[in-house]
Parts: C-alpha cells; structure tokens; sequence
C-alpha cells in the first residue's frame, strides 16, 4: 500500500492551494477592460455575426429565388416522401463540413469568460469588467447557436441550387415568369420599407455618413434591409448584395457599441468593422474587405485601427466558409500581361470604365428623381411621385422584368455570368447588350424603390464592357494582347474602383477574387486610371451642397444651445439629483466657489454613490463636478464636437458674453438634431445627402 503523506505536509498543500487561488481571485479583481483592450475583441465578435448576417442574407436570396425557380422540383419532394429529392438533402447534410473546431475554441473561452465575470467581486469600476466579460461571452454563444443551423439551411440551399443552374435555366424560362416574378418583388419590398424610409438607400453611403457624423445605425433597420434586399435580388430585381451586408455589419456593430460602451471613435471604429467584415463575407475576400473597411469607411490608414479591422475581416470570412457556397466567384484562370505594350490598352479600359460608372452614377440618380416625382416638367414623374412606395417599386419590377427579358444578365446580381465572360465565351454583342441594360436595370430598381447594393451589378458591368473591349482590342491586335477574358476581369476592379472612388479596394478585391498575381499590373492601371476619371466628372459639375462638416463648421453655439441656469457650488446632493434628473441631457453647468462657470455635473456620476443615504449631506456639486472646456456662443459647433470626442462627453457648458448674457449647455443630441433636420430638408428639396457615388470624399 500506498503510504500517505503526513497531515501536516497535507495541510501545508492546503494551506498552498488556498493561497494560490486566493492570489488568481485577487488578481482577477485587479482585471481593468479599457475600450482600446476590447476593441479588436469586440471587432473579432463584430466579424463572426456580419459572417453570419453574409450567410443569412446569401440564403434567403436562394430561397427566394429557389422558391422561383424549383417550385415543380419542391411539389415532387413533398408529394412523395421518398422521393430522390429528399434523398438527396440527407445526402448533402451527411457530406457537409460542420466546422465543429468553432465550438471547441469558441465554447470554452466563452465559459471561462463567464466563469471569470461570476468569480470577480463586483463593486466600482469591476462591475464594468464583469459586464463587458459577460456580454462578449454571450455574443460568442450566440454567434454558434446561429451558425450550425446555417450551415444547415446552406446545405438545402446547395441542394436547391443542384436543380437549376441560373445561366441554363434563365434563358428557358416562361415570359410571364419575367413579368411576374420582380413587380410582386418589388411591391413586397415597398410595403416592407414603406413605413421605413431611412432604410431605401444602397447601403454603404449610410454607414459612411452614421462613421462621419458620429451617429448610431439602429440594429432592427439592418435586418430590415437584408430581408428587403433578399426579396428584391431573389425575386429577380437588378441589384447587388454587398451593400445590405455592409450595412447589416455595421448595424449590429453599432448596436454592440452601444452596449459595450465604447467612446465615440471606437464606436466609430466598430462600425468599420462590421461594414469590412461584410465585404470580406460576401466576396470572400479579407484583405479587400479590410482595406475597404480603412479606404471607403474610416478614410484612414493607422495602426490603432487595424487589429480590430483585420480580425473582423477573418472572422466574417471564416464564417462565410460555413454559411455561404464555398466556390469561388471567379474560376482560376492564369491571365498574365502579355507585352508591355498593352499597358496602354488596360489604361484605356480604365477611361471606359471611370465613364462607364459616371453614366451608371448619374442615371441611378435620374431614376431615383424620376420615381420620386423630382423630375419638373415630367407628367408621368409627378403622376409616380404621388403613388405609394409599393406601387412605384412594382411598376419598376415590371420594367425590370421586361429588361430581363431581352438579357438575362438584369436577373438578381447577375454574377453568374461574370464568368462565362473571363472565359470568352460571351459574343461582342451580347457584352455590350449586357453591359448596357444591367446598367438601366439597376438604375430602374434601386431608383423605384427596391433594396440593394451596386457592387456587385457594377462588376457585371465592369466585366461586360472589359470583354467586349478585349474583343475588340484582341482582333486588332492578337499577338501583343490576352484574351478578351482577362480585360473582363480587370475591368470589375476598374468598374468598382471607379464607383467607390477607392483604387485600392477594386485592386485587392479583384486580386483576391481571381487569384492570380500576374494580373495585379493591368489592375493598378485600370483601377487608378477609372476611379480618377470618374472622380474628376463627379465633382466637375456636380453641385456643391453644403457638407455636414461646412454646415458645423458654419454654425455657431448660440444657435442651438439651450438657456440653464448653472448650480451652485455649495447645492447638496439630493437637491442636485432632482435637478439633474429632470433635465433632458441629464447634465447641469456648475459654478465654483467664486461664481464662476467651471463645469458640469451628469446623471452618470449618481450611478456608485446615490444609494448611499450618508453621503448624501457631506457631498455637494463641486464634489462631483467635472471641469472640461467652457464654449462661447460663437464658438463653431464644429469645434464644439471636437472638444466632446477630446473629453469624452457628450454635453459642454456655454459660458455668458456680452452679446448673450446667459449661459446654458450644447449637447450631441442637440446637434444630431440640427444635422437630421438639415438632411430632411435637402431630401424635400431632391437635393443627394451624399456626393453621387456610393460613397463620400
């Protein structure tokens, strides 16, 4: 037998192992989670569910358009239970890869996180670790509650997509399906956003601007638009899927902001990374999706913002593998430069396509007028402009449907045929009739009233009109050319270069989508030369609409500041808690001991102390007071903001002058106030609230 070890060696190992976890609780106790630790957590978590939204949004489309195209396919299997399409289901769900290592790293730290926040004592600033510790664990949860059952339903959408190929079937179905199947679209989509008209644009330039104007995107109005969009693209409607994505991932990103409580640039951050993770989902592209996250979005390129941004950008495109059809858009094909010489025809696709998005830009814009009755002069405009939004959006179905009848390309996204066209085997003829109606088309569903994005029909463009040009070219001039199928795909970066106005997207999204290194020369040609020209014809002639940031920078406190009379120094805390709570910003100016203005006092400060009935007599207001920066009546609001995101507040005091001899406080909300009212008019008055591309300078 084994002998045991004395009792005082085994008290001395208790003794040891009390001490031990006694050390592990009192450092958990010291855990400090500042926004800039939890960020590229937050943006990693941000990445997994805009992965998610890519595979929800990507499978109603197919259900949608299943439902369209396979309803004698879906008779059959629930007419006879046995039928070879159910057999066929199992079989898919037998063969699926389940991705089960995501639940065993994701699981366990998720559980440990959770054990962690329930073994911190709570109390000060632990209970914000123990908060943020809780929640990020219960987002991962949640993320793979979501994601086995998505790769359930991608499996039955595969099965779907086995019993029709859209390039085959399209040109083989009925007339009435084109005239029948986008107007019932359309009108679903209308009554759907009727009620929502926030909710009607592409996409991206919202997220652009809620990023530039320090503004929250609501979580519900980025399901809304992916359940919109998927009607309008499934139901055949000309639009793209990339634009709800960006703004599904930014929505949620703002909403996991919120709750997290980051600062307003993190917040800002955040929503960078769910709109990059969505272009990295739905192209299956993490470094374009990145890039674009820091070129369109942020509009800078820093250290601070690229852990979060990458991660994201991984995580959505890890996810993706999962929930979305595994197959690359673009078929590897080995283009490479064939002589220096034709540098100078990809610098001429990139004239075609910086016009050809300039014309895609400005027609997008016609219809959206058109179709809202803007368009002066225009009888049946004025007649469209007095119907409801269901009526308009189904009047342009129909228009659509009727396009699509002369091409099938106008169906849905239209990327099915992005590769027929690398592989040369489209005639010239057919590119240009393509290239020509996907153009109207979009411009008809999106200006009526239908959801979507503009990548993805831009691309189609950009590699219809790259072909038919490498037709061209390649006829001329057969030995120093490729083949007509390499300027299909170079023209797709140049066609979304030119359209967002950022080079370097359309160069890394189409490197990525072609896999293919010997084609980066002719896309940094192409793609600079395209998005440069197109950027000169916008602001050529464009009107020059006064920006949010002339507006602030134009305005000045007085104007929206609010009259309140500053608290005492000396006020007791009580008296000060009604006070302050009954205010609608939750904040009071406060005067120092000499009667002047040194600060504010908010309702968050009441949070740790307001229970404790004892201190209620030994605090005052300068107690609690925080001093920050005093603005005059006619300081900029511009500067005004400024002096917020310095300070981390969202309300400044207004000190007294001569010419206003009352002082009072300017808030945030005051100023999203001003800034959405100012909106509300120029949409009265037709006028854009972003500069015509698909994203702001």
């Amino acid at each position: 037998m084994k002998a045991e070890p004395p009792p005082h060696t085994r008290a001395s190992l208790r003794e040891s192992a009390r001490r031990f976890i006694h050390a592990c609780l009192q450092a958990s106790n010291r855990i400090h989670l500042p926004g800039p630790s939890v960020l590229p957590v937050a943006g990693a978590i941000v990445g997994l569910y805009s992965g998610l939204a890519a595979g929800i949004f990507v499978n109603l489309i197919g259900l949608v358009s299943g439902l369209t195209f396979n309803s004698a396919w879906l008779f059959e299997a629930l007419r006879r239970p046995g039928s070879q399409a159910l057999v066929s289901v199992w079989q898919t769900l037998r063969t699926t890869n389940w991705h089960l290592e995501h639940a065993i790293i994701g699981a366990p730290l998720a559980f440990g996180a959770l054990v962690l926040a329930r073994v911190i004592e709570p109390g000060g600033p632990r209970d914000e670790v123990k908060r943020r510790l809780r929640l990020l664990a219960l987002l991962v949860l949640g993320a793979l509650a979501l994601y086995y059952p998505l790769v359930a339903l991608t499996a039955l959408n595969r099965v779907l997509g086995q019993a029709h190929e859209v390039t085959e079937i399209l040109p083989h179905m009925p007339w009435w399906v084109f005239l029948l199947a986008p107007p019932l679209g359309g009108m679903a989509v209308g009554r759907l956003l009727r009620d929502y008209p926030d909710t009607h644009g592409h996409g991206v330039p919202e997220v652009v601007r809620a990023v530039k104007g320090n503004q929250e995107l609501p979580g519900q109005r980025g399901l809304l638009k992916l359940v919109a969009s998927a009607i309008t693209i499934g139901s055949g409607g000309s639009a793209g899927r990339e634009g709800p994505i960006v703004y599904g991932g930014a929505a949620f990103a703002s909403t996991v902001g919120r709750t997290l409580g980051f600062s307003r640039r993190e917040l800002a951050i955040l929503l960078a990374c769910g709109a990059g993770a969505g272009i990295s989902a739905s192209f299956n592209a993490p470094i374009a999706g990145a890039v674009f996250a820091m070129e369109i979005i942020l509009r800078e390129f820093e250290l601070r913002v690229f852990s979060p941004i990458i991660l994201a950008s991984v995580a959505g495109s890890l996810v993706s593998t999962g929930t979305m059809d595994a197959a690359p858009m673009i078929h590897r094909v080995g283009y490479q430069l064939v002589s220096s010489f034709e540098v100078v025809f990809y610098g001429g696709l990139g004239l075609i396509c910086g016009l050809l998005a300039y014309a895609f830009v400005r027609l997008l814009h016609h219809s959206e007028d058109f179709f809202a009755g803007r368009v002066k002069g225009e009888r049946l405009s004025a007649w469209l402009g007095q119907r409801a939004l269901p009526v308009r959006a189904g009047l342009g179905g129909l228009c659509v449907g009727v396009l699509a009848l002369l091409n099938p390309t106008v169906w849905g996204s239209g990327h099915d045929y992005i590769n027929l066209a690398a592989i040369g085997k489209l005639s010239f003829f057919f590119l240009v009739t393509a290239c020509v109606v996907k153009l109207v088309a979009t411009a008809i569903t999106l200006g009526s009233g239908g959801s979507g994005g503009t990548f993805f029909p831009s691309a189609v463009m950009g590699a219809m009109a790259g072909g038919a040009f490498g037709t061209l070219v390649h006829y001329f001039f057969p030995a120093s050319t490729g083949p007509s199928g390499a300027y299909a795909i170079v023209g797709m970066g140049g066609a979304v270069a030119a359209l967002t106005r950022g080079p370097l997207t359309g160069m890394m999204m189409l490197y990525e989508l072609s896999g293919n290194h010997a084609i980066i020369l002719p896309l940094m040609v192409t793609c600079t030369i395209a998005s440069a020209l197109c950027h000169y014809l916008t602001e050529r002639k464009a009107p020059k609409p006064q920006t949010d940031a002339e507006l602030l920078s134009n305005t000045p406190v007085r104007t929206l500041m609010r009259e309140l009379a500053p608290v005492p120094a000396g006020m007791h805390l009580r008296p000060l808690m009604d006070q302050v709570i009954t205010t609608e910003s939750g904040t009071l100016p406060v005067l120092d001991e000499h009667g002047r203005l040194y600060g504010i006092v908010q309702v968050d400060q009441f949070r740790d102390i307001w229970r404790d009935e004892e201190l209620h007599p030994m605090l005052v207001a300068s107690d609690l007071a925080r001093k920050v920066p005093l603005l005059t009546p006619e300081t900029s609001l511009a500067q005004a903001l400024q002096l917020m995101d310095q300070e981390d507040v969202d309300a400044l005091p207004v000190q007294a002058t001569a010419e206003c001899p009352k002082c009072g406080l300017l808030t945030r909300s005051l100023v999203r106030r001003f800034l959405s009212s100012h909106h509300a008019h120029q949409h009265a008055r037709g006028e854009h609230l972003v500069a015509p591309t698909e994203a702001t300078t």
